[in-house]
């Protein structure tokens, strides 16, 4: 399955970071999209980051780990966009909105659906690639949320007994019709008017749920 690549138990060799590892993610990146994680081949990775195989080898002997960075990378992204918007004298429903599109964007990315296909495919051979999408990306944001919405209740303007749980409902809103459409519906399933769809459902639903003054 690995293909060219022997699976070393060595992490990623990300401390000679500077253009060149920057050119091997890049490069990875773009052929683990088009291709999927079992058909990527070191050949083309190689070709796409204008490095050698030697040097591509020397930052990654394992393509599982090159994958994992990338993933948690990606994931990194709208986590934390989703968490410098998150500022406490915004009205707590127009934190969530601006969290939940980008939270909902990412998942319907095509680079998103991607990822998640593979996490999910490579779950039961390879648990540690989807232990590190799971907490580089969705667990990230459970404990982003979970926090503010801490301190919403906190400040009054939410009322909730079990953060957690509303943390993760809330998660779950955002992927009301958009999940299970990305999956099986293939290319182009959501588009712009969806995604407003959802991310306005979700909290709508919410702030009827938790919220202590103004309903949306």
């Amino acid at each position: 399955m690995l293909g060219a690549w022997e699976r070393s138990g060595q992490p990623l060799n990300n401390r000679r970071r500077g253009r060149k590892f920057d050119q091997v993610i890049d490069g990875a990146r773009a052929i683990f999209l088009r291709d999927g994680f079992e058909r990527a081949s070191v050949d083309d990775i190689a070709r796409r980051s204008g490095v050698s195989k030697a040097t591509l080898f020397s930052y990654s002997p394992d393509k599982q780990l090159l994958f994992m960075e990338i993933a948690k990378a990606e994931c990194r992204r709208p986590a934390d966009e989703a968490e410098a918007l998150i500022h406490d004298s915004a009205p707590v429903a127009e934190v969530l909105r601006l969290a939940a599109e980008r939270f909902v964007g990412f998942m319907i990315s095509d680079f998103g659906a991607r990822m998640f296909r593979v996490a999910v495919a490579e779950s039961e051979n390879f648990s540690a690639m989807a232990q590190a999408f799971y907490q580089s990306g969705p667990l990230m944001i459970r404990e982003s949320l979970s926090n503010y919405l801490r301190n919403a209740v906190d400040r009054r303007e939410l009322a909730i007994d079990d953060i957690d749980l509303a943390a993760d409902q809330f998660i779950q809103l955002c992927k009301a019709d958009t999940q299970g459409r990305m999956i099986f519906g293939g290319r182009g399933c959501c588009g712009p008017a969806d995604l407003r769809r959802t991310v306005h459902g979700a909290v709508a639903m919410f702030m009827a749920r938790y919220g202590t003054a103004v309903r949306v």
